[in-house]
């Protein structure tokens, strides 16, 4: 059984395999895609502010977004999160040190090279493991 869910309006769960037509979008046109970036076994995570925020601009770059504003914040007694408000969207970022581990989330109406920005994150973190994972809205 397909265990992936969907909440319904009401906040019930449904497995995909069961769940009721009016669950389904009844959009003609998706609004854009969600690309979840999960970065395992890092071992150079960025631990200071403005070093993540750079490299998250910089990867914003790369993909073809263009960076509106971005805000970063920095948890006690480790890990960091930050989002980077783009015109396409949004690039957003949390981190845990302690585990070795980044999830970036990219939200975009357009088209994005989504690939290059993520392969220079993986390289930024040491990360041995990259898990990429696309969801449509709408």
């Amino acid at each position: 059984m397909n265990w992936e869910c969907i909440f319904d309006y009401v906040g019930s769960i449904y497995p995909t395999s069961n769940r009721p037509k009016e669950a389904a979008s009844t959009l003609k046109h998706r609004p854009g895609s969600l690309i979840l970036g999960e970065f395992t076994d890092c071992s150079s995570l960025p631990v200071d502010l403005r070093s993540l925020q750079t490299h998250m601009q910089k990867a914003a770059k790369l993909m073809g977004a263009h960076a509106v504003q971005s805000v970063f914040h920095k948890f006690n007694p480790y890990g960091l999160s930050g989002v980077v408000v783009i015109k396409e969207s949004h690039f957003a970022i949390h981190t845990w040190p302690e585990y070795n581990y980044a999830a970036v989330d990219l939200f975009s109406c357009g088209k994005m090279r989504h690939a290059i920005g993520f392969k220079y994150l993986a390289k930024i973190f040491g990360s041995k493991k990259l898990r990429v994972t696309k969801v449509k809205r709408g």
